[in-house]
């Protein structure tokens, strides 16, 4: 019975074997799809085909077939059970693809779009699917158009030069707009404008100020940036349409400038002027009261020195006139005196005198008049004025 199992199981040996290697080779279900590298580029209004293929190379009439935009919903075209399938599909897509059926047997399959829209451009994946197995991959679809020549035309006068407007509609994806002079060189400064319509398509308006009158023709032109494709214009600018310059504009501006400056000038010498005399009035002011005060001093200490002495006795003096009065060894005398100038002099003296000039417009003090016998009756004044202002 042993040596029975024992042949039994020899016979079969070939068979595990094969079904041992089975297994580790992998299921026969497994496959890459591979996408094209490069973005496919499609022109508007035109059909495109968005291909992938398997490796290896395999029957896919009855694989599942789909592609998508960037989520798995979002279907463009579905083939499933040997039959397309448009429930999931999404709307834009609607009758405009089709699947390319000529090399299916070979493990390749394409996606036809029609009719083109700016819609399509974008990122798309192939999903095939074959059981519970399934692989994917992405591509790239650039949609490009070419739309209106450009329009060309002066709107009038601005800023010492001539505005030029370009417009153009019609284009995908955003052109590019260019300026050149008649010499062929590039105007860098202008300003441009972009709209898209209901389709995706753009349109664009560009403005350029031409100042320099020999500039002549201008040309505006227009590119597809993926196409490489351009459309252009261009236009003669009359030298009388430029706005002329008036000889008499720089001398006027200069006129203006030193107008301007003397203005500010004056303003600030008035300014000047002013402040000065205000101040002035001020210290005049200040110097007015503090000759009231010290006139009033003054007199409070000639009052005083009136009374000094001996059996003194007031005498009184009338304008212009002068008297003597004589206490104990000493000889005073006293006297007040008005000048023409309506100023007054007052003063008393003794062998040393001492003597007090009153003005109205400063006060000078003059001190040491000496008299003396021994110089012969000789009489010696000596003046040291003192100006307080």
């Amino acid at each position: 019975m042993e040596d029975r199992c024992r042949g039994s199981l020899l016979s079969h040996l070939p068979s595990l074997l094969l079904l041992f290697q089975l297994s580790f080779a992998g299921s026969p279900e497994e496959f890459v799809v591979i996408g094209p590298s490069d973005p496919i580029v499609a022109m508007l209004g035109g059909d495109v085909m968005l291909p992938c293929h398997l490796s290896p190379a395999m029957d896919m009439e009855n694989m599942e077939l789909r592609w998508f935009r960037s989520k798995f919903s979002e279907a463009a075209f579905i083939y499933q059970n040997q039959q397309e399938q448009r429930e999931e599909q999404l709307a834009q897509y609607a009758g405009r693809t089709s699947l390319v059926k000529d090399f299916l047997t070979q493990g390749e399959a394409a996606m036809r779009i029609h009719k083109v829209q700016a819609f399509d451009n974008g990122l798309y994946t192939c999903l095939f699917r074959k059981g519970t197995f399934y692989e994917e991959a992405n591509l790239e679809l650039m949609v490009a158009g070419v739309g209106s020549a450009p329009q060309v035309h002066i709107q009038g006068p601005e800023e010492d030069g001539i505005r030029v407007m370009c417009m153009a509609s019609g284009w995908f994806p955003k052109p590019q707009v260019q300026w050149r002079a008649l010499s062929g060189e590039k105007f860098l400064t202008f300003s441009e404008t972009y709209a898209q319509d209901a389709e995706g398509l753009y349109s664009v308006e560009a403005a350029l100020v031409v100042r320099d009158s020999s500039s002549g023709n201008v040309t505006c032109s227009v590119l597809n940036p993926i196409l490489g494709q351009e459309k252009v214009m261009a236009i003669f600018i009359p030298e009388p349409f430029f706005p002329q310059t008036s000889p008499w504009k720089p001398a006027f501006m200069v006129t203006l400038t030193v107008l301007t400056l003397l203005i500010f000038g004056a303003a600030y010498y008035t300014k000047r002027e002013h402040t000065a005399k205000q101040q002035e009035r001020q210290e005049w002011e200040k110097l007015h009261r503090d000759k009231e005060e010290d006139q009033q001093t003054k007199e409070k200490v000639l009052k005083d020195r009136g009374k000094v002495g001996q059996g003194s006795r007031p005498v009184s003096v009338a304008a212009g006139a002068e008297d003597e009065l004589t206490a104990g060894p000493l000889a005073w005398s006293k006297w007040l005196r008005r000048s023409r100038d309506d100023s007054w002099s007052c003063g008393v003296s003794m062998d040393l005198e001492l003597g007090l000039l009153l003005g109205y417009g400063e006060v000078l003090l003059w001190v040491l008049q000496v008299q003396s016998l021994l110089f012969l009756g000789m009489r010696v004044h000596a003046y040291f004025p003192l100006s307080f202002r």
